[in-house]
Protein backbone atom coordinates (compact mmCIF):
# COMPACT_ATOMS: atom_id res chain seq x y z
CA UNK A 1 0.00 0.00 0.00
CA UNK A 2 1.30 2.88 -1.29
CA UNK A 3 3.42 6.00 0.39
CA UNK A 4 5.40 8.74 0.98
CA UNK A 5 9.42 8.84 1.85
CA UNK A 6 10.22 12.61 1.24
CA UNK A 7 8.51 16.07 1.40
CA UNK A 8 11.27 18.06 0.17
CA UNK A 9 13.77 18.55 -2.82
CA UNK A 10 16.62 18.56 -0.16
CA UNK A 11 15.69 15.19 1.21
CA UNK A 12 15.22 13.69 -2.55
CA UNK A 13 18.54 15.43 -3.44
CA UNK A 14 20.19 13.20 -0.36
CA UNK A 15 18.29 10.30 -1.49
CA UNK A 16 19.83 10.31 -4.83
CA UNK A 17 22.97 11.03 -3.77
CA UNK A 18 23.33 8.22 -1.24
CA UNK A 19 22.41 5.59 -3.94
CA UNK A 20 24.96 3.35 -4.59
CA UNK A 21 24.81 4.00 -8.71
CA UNK A 22 26.20 7.30 -7.53
CA UNK A 23 29.24 6.85 -5.83
CA UNK A 24 31.21 7.36 -8.10
CA UNK A 25 29.91 10.73 -9.61
CA UNK A 26 32.11 13.86 -9.95
CA UNK A 27 30.31 17.28 -8.15
CA UNK A 28 28.79 18.00 -11.93
CA UNK A 29 27.09 14.56 -11.91
CA UNK A 30 26.02 15.24 -8.66
CA UNK A 31 24.81 18.86 -8.96
CA UNK A 32 22.50 17.37 -12.17
CA UNK A 33 21.20 14.60 -10.19
CA UNK A 34 20.22 17.58 -7.98
CA UNK A 35 18.70 19.29 -10.24
CA UNK A 36 16.67 16.30 -11.41
CA UNK A 37 15.12 15.75 -8.12
CA UNK A 38 13.82 19.21 -7.86
CA UNK A 39 12.23 18.90 -11.34
CA UNK A 40 10.70 15.70 -10.19
CA UNK A 41 9.09 17.01 -6.93
CA UNK A 42 8.11 19.77 -9.29
CA UNK A 43 6.16 18.06 -11.49
CA UNK A 44 2.58 19.15 -12.74
CA UNK A 45 -0.68 17.51 -12.36
CA UNK A 46 -0.53 16.45 -16.20
CA UNK A 47 3.05 15.35 -15.76
CA UNK A 48 2.10 12.85 -12.76
CA UNK A 49 -1.24 11.64 -14.94
CA UNK A 50 1.02 11.11 -17.71
CA UNK A 51 3.44 8.92 -16.05
CA UNK A 52 1.09 7.23 -13.64
CA UNK A 53 -0.96 6.16 -17.34
CA UNK A 54 2.22 4.96 -18.85
CA UNK A 55 3.13 3.34 -15.62
CA UNK A 56 -0.29 1.66 -14.73
CA UNK A 57 -0.09 0.37 -18.79
CA UNK A 58 3.51 -1.08 -17.89
CA UNK A 59 1.98 -2.93 -15.22
CA UNK A 60 -0.97 -4.30 -16.37
CA UNK A 61 1.06 -5.65 -19.16
CA UNK A 62 3.40 -7.57 -15.99
CA UNK A 63 0.52 -9.10 -14.12
CA UNK A 64 -2.34 -11.22 -14.76
CA UNK A 65 -5.51 -9.40 -14.74
CA UNK A 66 -8.99 -11.16 -13.59
CA UNK A 67 -11.37 -11.63 -16.50
CA UNK A 68 -14.37 -10.31 -16.77
CA UNK A 69 -16.28 -13.08 -15.47
CA UNK A 70 -14.18 -13.76 -12.77
CA UNK A 71 -15.44 -13.86 -9.45
CA UNK A 72 -12.60 -11.44 -8.14
CA UNK A 73 -13.74 -8.89 -10.81
CA UNK A 74 -17.50 -9.43 -9.78
CA UNK A 75 -16.86 -8.50 -6.52
CA UNK A 76 -15.03 -5.80 -7.29
CA UNK A 77 -17.74 -4.19 -9.37
CA UNK A 78 -19.56 -4.75 -6.46
CA UNK A 79 -17.50 -3.04 -4.31
CA UNK A 80 -16.55 -0.08 -6.48
CA UNK A 81 -20.07 1.20 -7.30
CA UNK A 82 -20.80 1.35 -3.40
CA UNK A 83 -17.22 3.89 -3.83
CA UNK A 84 -17.95 5.29 -6.43
CA UNK A 85 -16.46 5.97 -10.28
CA UNK A 86 -14.30 9.00 -9.89
CA UNK A 87 -12.07 10.50 -7.58
CA UNK A 88 -12.28 14.64 -7.24
CA UNK A 89 -13.65 14.27 -11.04
CA UNK A 90 -11.13 11.78 -12.18
CA UNK A 91 -12.54 8.65 -13.61
CA UNK A 92 -11.74 5.56 -11.93
CA UNK A 93 -11.14 2.37 -13.63
CA UNK A 94 -10.43 -1.16 -10.93
CA UNK A 95 -8.97 -4.03 -11.87
CA UNK A 96 -7.83 -6.97 -9.91
CA UNK A 97 -4.57 -8.60 -10.46
CA UNK A 98 -4.45 -12.47 -9.71
CA UNK A 99 -1.65 -12.66 -7.34
CA UNK A 100 -1.26 -14.25 -3.67
CA UNK A 101 0.10 -10.99 -2.93
CA UNK A 102 -2.13 -9.23 -0.01
CA UNK A 103 -1.69 -5.29 -1.90
CA UNK A 104 -3.63 -2.92 -3.25
CA UNK A 105 -3.06 0.64 -4.51
CA UNK A 106 -3.85 3.83 -6.61
CA UNK A 107 -2.78 6.35 -9.23
CA UNK A 108 -3.67 9.79 -9.75
CA UNK A 109 -4.79 9.10 -12.97
CA UNK A 110 -8.00 6.99 -11.38
CA UNK A 111 -5.94 3.54 -11.76
CA UNK A 112 -7.11 1.22 -8.54
CA UNK A 113 -5.48 -2.04 -8.51
CA UNK A 114 -6.72 -5.11 -6.07
CA UNK A 115 -4.67 -7.61 -5.33
CA UNK A 116 -6.54 -11.37 -5.53
CA UNK A 117 -4.66 -11.96 -2.50
CA UNK A 118 -6.11 -9.43 -0.57
CA UNK A 119 -9.61 -10.11 -1.52
CA UNK A 120 -8.91 -14.07 -0.47
CA UNK A 121 -8.40 -12.58 2.89
CA UNK A 122 -10.87 -9.90 3.39
CA UNK A 123 -14.44 -10.09 3.31
CA UNK A 124 -16.13 -6.95 1.17
CA UNK A 125 -16.38 -4.62 3.61
CA UNK A 126 -12.94 -5.07 4.56
CA UNK A 127 -11.85 -4.71 0.98
CA UNK A 128 -14.09 -1.57 0.28
CA UNK A 129 -12.14 -0.36 3.37
CA UNK A 130 -9.07 -1.00 2.22
CA UNK A 131 -9.90 0.32 -1.47
CA UNK A 132 -11.42 3.52 -0.33
CA UNK A 133 -8.08 4.14 1.56
CA UNK A 134 -6.02 3.68 -1.41
CA UNK A 135 -8.22 6.28 -3.06
CA UNK A 136 -8.22 8.41 -0.30
CA UNK A 137 -4.13 8.72 -0.88
CA UNK A 138 -5.46 10.01 -4.95
CA UNK A 139 -7.84 12.39 -3.35
CA UNK A 140 -5.59 14.10 -0.67
CA UNK A 141 -2.57 14.68 -3.24
CA UNK A 142 -0.37 11.71 -1.61
CA UNK A 143 0.22 9.60 -4.72
CA UNK A 144 1.39 12.69 -6.62
CA UNK A 145 4.00 13.33 -3.95
CA UNK A 146 4.95 9.35 -4.13
CA UNK A 147 4.83 9.26 -8.07
CA UNK A 148 7.32 12.49 -7.56
CA UNK A 149 9.80 10.64 -5.57
CA UNK A 150 9.35 7.55 -7.58
CA UNK A 151 10.31 9.61 -10.66
CA UNK A 152 13.21 11.17 -8.86
CA UNK A 153 14.66 7.75 -7.77
CA UNK A 154 14.71 5.97 -10.69
CA UNK A 155 15.82 5.21 -13.78
CA UNK A 156 13.21 6.89 -15.96
CA UNK A 157 14.74 10.36 -14.28
CA UNK A 158 18.18 10.31 -16.67
CA UNK A 159 15.72 9.33 -19.74
CA UNK A 160 13.74 11.45 -19.42
CA UNK A 161 15.96 14.78 -19.16
CA UNK A 162 18.03 13.68 -22.02
CA UNK A 163 15.02 13.32 -24.21
CA UNK A 164 13.71 17.39 -23.46
CA UNK A 165 11.31 16.54 -20.81
CA UNK A 166 9.68 15.34 -17.58
CA UNK A 167 7.98 11.82 -19.46
CA UNK A 168 10.40 11.40 -22.45
CA UNK A 169 10.37 7.92 -24.45
CA UNK A 170 10.42 5.52 -21.45
CA UNK A 171 11.59 1.83 -22.33
CA UNK A 172 9.35 -0.74 -20.81
CA UNK A 173 12.30 -1.80 -18.25
CA UNK A 174 12.34 1.88 -16.96
CA UNK A 175 8.90 2.43 -17.06
CA UNK A 176 9.28 -1.02 -14.62
CA UNK A 177 11.56 0.73 -12.26
CA UNK A 178 9.40 3.61 -11.87
CA UNK A 179 5.96 1.67 -11.58
CA UNK A 180 8.28 -0.57 -8.71
CA UNK A 181 9.47 2.55 -6.97
CA UNK A 182 5.94 4.18 -6.79
CA UNK A 183 4.38 0.91 -5.46
CA UNK A 184 6.69 0.29 -3.22
CA UNK A 185 6.68 3.43 -1.88
CA UNK A 186 5.47 4.80 1.39
CA UNK A 187 3.27 7.47 2.97
CA UNK A 188 4.16 9.14 6.20
CA UNK A 189 2.04 8.33 9.09
CA UNK A 190 -0.10 11.76 9.13
CA UNK A 191 -0.55 10.80 5.48
CA UNK A 192 -1.91 7.25 6.60
CA UNK A 193 -3.97 8.60 9.21
CA UNK A 194 -5.65 11.33 6.70
CA UNK A 195 -6.42 7.99 4.01
CA UNK A 196 -7.66 5.98 7.42
CA UNK A 197 -10.59 8.84 7.87
CA UNK A 198 -10.97 9.36 4.24
CA UNK A 199 -11.98 5.71 3.42
CA UNK A 200 -13.99 6.00 7.21
CA UNK A 201 -15.82 9.18 5.65
CA UNK A 202 -16.68 8.21 2.55
CA UNK A 203 -18.29 5.02 3.41
CA UNK A 204 -20.23 6.86 6.16
CA UNK A 205 -21.65 9.70 3.40
CA UNK A 206 -22.94 6.31 1.17
CA UNK A 207 -24.24 4.82 3.75
CA UNK A 208 -21.74 2.04 4.61
CA UNK A 209 -20.44 0.24 7.38
CA UNK A 210 -16.66 1.68 8.22
CA UNK A 211 -16.29 -1.39 10.90
CA UNK A 212 -14.41 -3.26 7.91
CA UNK A 213 -11.35 -1.08 8.23
CA UNK A 214 -10.84 -2.45 12.06
CA UNK A 215 -11.34 -6.01 10.78
CA UNK A 216 -8.88 -5.11 7.88
CA UNK A 217 -5.84 -3.57 10.29
CA UNK A 218 -6.94 -6.96 12.18
CA UNK A 219 -5.69 -8.75 9.46
CA UNK A 220 -3.28 -7.39 8.24
CA UNK A 221 -1.65 -7.39 10.91
CA UNK A 222 -1.80 -11.09 11.55
CA UNK A 223 0.49 -12.00 7.98
CA UNK A 224 4.00 -13.00 8.78
CA UNK A 225 3.38 -11.75 12.24
CA UNK A 226 2.55 -7.65 11.19
CA UNK A 227 5.39 -7.94 8.37
CA UNK A 228 3.00 -7.47 5.85
CA UNK A 229 4.16 -4.94 3.19
CA UNK A 230 1.13 -3.15 3.39
CA UNK A 231 2.14 -2.00 6.82
CA UNK A 232 5.76 -1.34 6.17
CA UNK A 233 6.43 1.91 7.99
CA UNK A 234 2.97 2.66 8.53
CA UNK A 235 1.03 3.80 12.28
CA UNK A 236 0.66 0.48 14.21
CA UNK A 237 -2.18 -1.55 12.99
CA UNK A 238 -3.80 -1.39 16.50
CA UNK A 239 -3.50 2.04 16.94
CA UNK A 240 -5.27 2.70 13.59
CA UNK A 241 -8.15 0.30 14.36
CA UNK A 242 -8.74 2.23 17.56
CA UNK A 243 -9.18 5.39 16.07
CA UNK A 244 -11.81 4.17 13.89
CA UNK A 245 -13.41 2.03 16.87
CA UNK A 246 -13.68 5.46 18.66
CA UNK A 247 -14.92 7.40 15.78
CA UNK A 248 -17.29 4.65 15.49
CA UNK A 249 -18.55 5.18 18.81
CA UNK A 250 -18.64 8.76 18.98
CA UNK A 251 -20.57 9.00 15.59
CA UNK A 252 -18.05 11.66 14.26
Amino acid sequence: MTIFRIALAASAVFTLASCSSMGSMDPNQLMQSGQLATQALSLSDSDVRTLSDKSCVQLDKENQIAPANSPYTQRLNKISKQLGDNINGVPVNYKVYMTKDVNAWAMANGCVRVYSGLMDLMNDDEVRGVVGHEMGHVALGHTKKAMQVAYATSAARSVAASAGGVVGNLSASQLGDLSEKFVNAQFSQSQESAADDYSFDTQKKKGYNPAGLVTAFQKLASIDGGKSSMLDSHPSSPARAKHIQDRIASGK
